[in-house]
């Protein structure tokens, strides 16, 4: 039950229609999905899916979806799309991200801003993915394999040992901070339950600290997104405000013309020091757009700015071993056994993180809390490299031995639930060879005389009909 204490706010909430708000809140959640382009498109996709769409205004690529179990589809363990808010696709959404830009997401779990940014700037871009919560950080890590990115690191740390170790880095900086989730009381039934004004204060504060350590990792002439799934002015407007005052080298742009058709401006709340910008923020409500709830604000840092200097060096928070690179002569062993099954990878830095080989993207890392340095290779062992599930996801394209299968193909089926198959593709290729899907790499396996022994993870297997 959606508390009163919140209604009461609500009503008196300046420029919102509360009659249409309210009936909103009466209607089921709503769901969306994004294709995910690093693995296909929407012309491949579409056919694809048991249940129908309906394109979003605001996103190309992005759909209205009513299904609500969709683990099972062949596409979902393909990677080939992301089940996602259309409120939390609106924050990505109103940024004009270019390729080869270099990126942060600060609060990533599960993923769904990560996997879209990642997407955005492409494989030449870099990004790094953070989530401070360990087990949140694996369900992060499992969508960034599952989707192949090859630019991406996760990372386990305070917000604030990133600032401190990369300075004023990055391009853009997506800070999606913990809030009170009064944006989610139609998608989750808990989230009501856990409202209160108390817990609106306390996240507020939070949110406060997280946007400083964000200001601090923006470059002069970058770009800073701060977004929450919440109503509450106090974590939204009202944090805004007080940013622009202790950061005059930071001004709010607007966001993108389509993103702005489908939310309202935001709240200038009485007292506030920069009426005059605050409308330049975006409101999703969900009697506007179909969606759930979303507050966003994008800032951008004067190209004059002086840049906050990096101190190498990280604090709380995170996994303990930090990734070390290869010697010449390892770079050598991992590169020819890599020749023997795959070709043109890009040119990256093979390290070694917790005894597995991983590609990582033009980035520095920090010596603790990295969780995935950008694709694990797999583990070098006897003089050999098993490939690992994220190898075949993100450049089973570049496999010389490739299995591809179409849609309705028994196979499908039969290797997602992890069992050996017939090839007679490849009874003159043994080796490790890699899955494909409608052409999207879903995984792996190593082919012998025409049967291929599954690699697919056994945590990942599908079960059932």
């Amino acid at each position: 039950m959606i508390p009163e204490a919140f209604l009461a706010r609500m009503s008196t909430l300046p420029g919102l229609d509360f009659s249409a708000f309210y009936k909103a809140l009466e209607k089921p959640p709503v769901r969306a999905l994004r294709v995910n382009p690093v693995k296909t498109d929407e012309k491949t996709l579409l056919p694809l899916l048991p249940f129908a769409t309906e394109p979003l205004t605001f996103l190309p690529g992005a759909f209205l979806a009513g299904a609500d179990k969709v683990g099972a589809l062949p596409a979902h363990h393909a990677g080939m799309f992301y089940m996602q808010d259309p409120s939390a696709i609106s924050a990505v959404a109103a940024v004009p991200l270019k390729a080869g830009i270099r990126a942060i997401d600060l609060c990533a779990a599960p993923g769904g801003k990560t996997t879209q940014i990642a997407a955005a700037i492409g494989e030449s871009g870099v990004l790094v993915a953070n989530e401070y919560v360990p087990a949140r950080c694996r369900i992060l890590q499992g969508n960034v394999e599952r989707l192949g990115l090859s630019n991406t690191v996760v990372t386990n740390l305070d917000t604030g040992a990133l600032a401190d170790f990369y300075g004023s880095y990055f391009d853009f900086v997506a800070a999606d901070a913990p809030c009170s989730g009064e944006g989610m009381f139609r998608k989750y039934e808990v989230a009501p339950e856990e409202w209160s004004p108390e817990n609106v204060a306390l996240c507020a504060a939070r949110q406060k600290e997280i946007l400083e350590n964000a200001a601090r990792l923006t470059r002069p002439g970058g770009t800073l997104l701060y977004s929450t799934c919440t109503f509450s002015v106090e974590e939204n407007e009202a944090n805004v405000d007080a940013f622009l005052t202790g950061h005059p080298d930071f001004h709010l742009i607007p966001a993108a013309p389509a993103v702005a058709a489908v939310t309202a401006d935001g709240i200038a709340f009485p007292g506030c020091r920069h009426g005059a910008e605050l409308p330049l923020c975006r409101r999703f409500y969900p009697h506007l757009c179909p969606g759930e709830g979303q507050f966003l604000a994008l800032f951008r840092r004067e190209e004059t700015a002086g840049g906050d200097r990096p101190q190498k060096s990280a604090g709380k928070g995170g996994q303990k071993e930090g990734a070390a690179p290869l010697t010449p002569a390892e770079t050598h062993t991992v590169s020819a056994l890599i020749g023997e099954f795959c070709e043109n990878l890009p040119p990256r830095q093979p390290v070694f993180l917790r005894g597995m080989v991983c590609l990582s993207p033009g980035i520095a890392l920090p010596p603790r809390g990295v969780f995935a340095a950008g694709v694990t290779l797999g583990e070098l062992t006897h003089g050999r490299l098993v490939p690992h599930h994220h190898f075949y996801s993100a450049f089973g394209r570049r496999f010389l031995r490739r299995l591809e299968l179409k849609d309705g193909d028994e196979r499908v089926l039969r290797y997602l639930a992890g069992e050996e198959l017939d090839c007679p593709e490849l009874a003159s290729a043994n080796g490790f060879a890699a899955v494909l899907y409608e052409n999207a790499p879903t995984g792996g396996g190593k082919a012998v005389n025409g049967r291929l022994k599954n690699h697919y993870p056994k945590g990942l297997r599908r079960t059932g009909g």
